[in-house]
């Protein structure tokens, strides 16, 4: 029996709380992209709302306003497209000085890593720390790619003149219980994901 083994033990025997940790339990490369997007957002501690249509939008964008009592709060908001939703419920959006939440569509949902790609077009030149720490998202489900790369290269194809700028993403929606390396510098917000189906 090799010296190492005898010292360090096989390697085959552990605990059980060694086999679970984050860093070795399975990651769910063999799911579907979408499932795999799922996964890894609620890993990351984002709050997932499936919509098939836009009325249930409208209904789970309501539900989240009466959850955190956030009706007739400012709201911070770039995207006219979005103004609607607002103006329907009440919120201010303009010249806001102390906003409950931040809402905003996104460039991209990216699968591996559970995150959300956004751009100049949804957060101007703002840093996610700068953002309020409450963040609603409305995003289709055609928006889920696979990578980071995949994210870029739509955002390329898709700007082809006016290409933005600030391209970031936001990946931890919840405080770490144990700061590390991995998560050192990054900010957390509470984030809920409306995904609305469009395939």
């Amino acid at each position: 029996m090799s010296l190492f083994r005898k010292i360090f033990g096989s390697g085959q025997e552990g605990s059980e709380a060694e086999s679970q940790s984050e860093y070795n339990s399975p990651k769910p490369s063999n799911l579907p992209v979408d499932e795999q997007f799922t996964f890894n957002f609620k890993k990351n501690g984002g709050k997932f709302i499936y919509c098939e249509n836009l009325a249930e939008v409208k209904e789970q964008f309501e539900n989240i306003l009466e959850e955190n009592d956030w009706f007739e709060k400012e709201v911070l908001c770039f995207e006219p497209k979005l103004f609607s939703l607002l103006e329907e419920n009440r919120l201010p959006h303009q010249s806001v000085s102390q906003p409950a939440f931040f809402f905003a569509s996104c460039e991209n949902l990216i699968a591996d890593e559970g995150s959300v790609l956004f751009s100049s077009n949804q957060i101007k030149q703002k840093k996610p720390n700068e953002l309020p720490d409450n963040i609603v998202i409305l995003a289709t489900t055609s928006q889920i790619l696979e990578s980071k790369s995949d994210g870029l290269r739509v955002i390329k194809k898709k700007y082809d003149k006016e290409y933005p700028t600030n391209i970031t993403t936001i990946k931890y929606f919840e405080k770490a219980q144990e700061e590390d390396f991995l998560t050192y510098g990054s900010c957390h917000k509470n984030l809920y994901l409306l995904l609305l189906e469009d395939l």
